[in-house]
């Protein structure tokens, strides 16, 4: 619906994609209360969405599910293809959701959004999220978010809820007990911790996941554990 000149070296710069304008009201208000964040774009769907992002560069997407016209995962797909992502800057998208309905955004993810919030989430979370993605991380962490996840692997088709195993084939043994921790919700921190490692250790193995798992970031990664029977809900 609006926006405002991009900050390239400024603060991140951030999209409102929700088709509730009490919503975004809500998420521009916590989002400009911040030094170091600016929305610079709002629509109030995905087809509007596209079109503002490709004259205004974004940093980071806050994207609804479920809107009319063009849904959350049809844009997210469109702005996350090479031509989508030129155009918009390549941003990281964070998928907004309520956790009974959005049985769609494990598809978005696999786009490439780099995550999801539920709408529930406290505003820290929501600061937080967008500090992550930003910086290159995705946002898994969270308890709920782990919930989230595992439902919606659980809604997989069978056909899907175990996908083929050779996607792990290229894994070292470390590098799956990593990658299960991962899934789990833990932090690099937490994972040097359990494995009496250092964190840098951590970190290499993580950027070694991802490379052979040919996955943006660590969403991406998770779903392929959940995928390939590695990690089971509730496990």
């Amino acid at each position: 619906m609006t926006q405002a000149p991009g900050l390239p070296d400024g603060p991140v710069r951030v999209a409102l994609v929700d088709d509730q304008p009490l919503v975004r009201a809500g998420l521009r208000m916590v989002i400009d209360s911040q030094p170091d964040l600016q929305v610079v774009v709002e629509a109030d769907d995905g087809r509007e969405a596209l079109r503002l992002l490709g004259a205004t560069a974004s940093d980071v997407v806050l994207m609804d599910v479920r809107m009319p016209g063009m849904d959350g995962l049809s844009a997210t797909r469109a702005l996350l293809a090479d031509g989508g992502r030129a155009a918009a800057g390549d941003p990281r998208v964070v998928v907004l959701t309520t956790f009974d309905l959005d049985e769609y955004v494990l598809d978005a993810i696999r786009a490439g959004a780099s995550g999801f919030l539920l709408k529930d989430a406290q505003p820290e979370e929501l600061l937080t999220a967008i500090r992550t993605v930003h910086q290159g991380d995705a946002v898994i962490a969270p308890s709920s978010t782990r919930r989230l996840m595992e439902r919606l692997v659980t809604a997989l088709p069978p056909e899907e809820a175990a996908g083929p195993k050779e996607a792990l084939a290229g894994l070292t043994s470390r590098e799956r007990e990593v990658l299960v921790l991962m899934a789990r919700g833990r932090s690099n921190t937490e994972i040097a911790a359990d494995l009496y490692v250092a964190e840098a250790t951590v970190k290499t193995h993580v950027g070694r996941i991802l490379a052979k798992l040919d996955a943006r970031d660590r969403v991406q990664a998770v779903v392929t554990a959940y995928e390939t029977g590695l990690v089971r809900p509730g496990s």
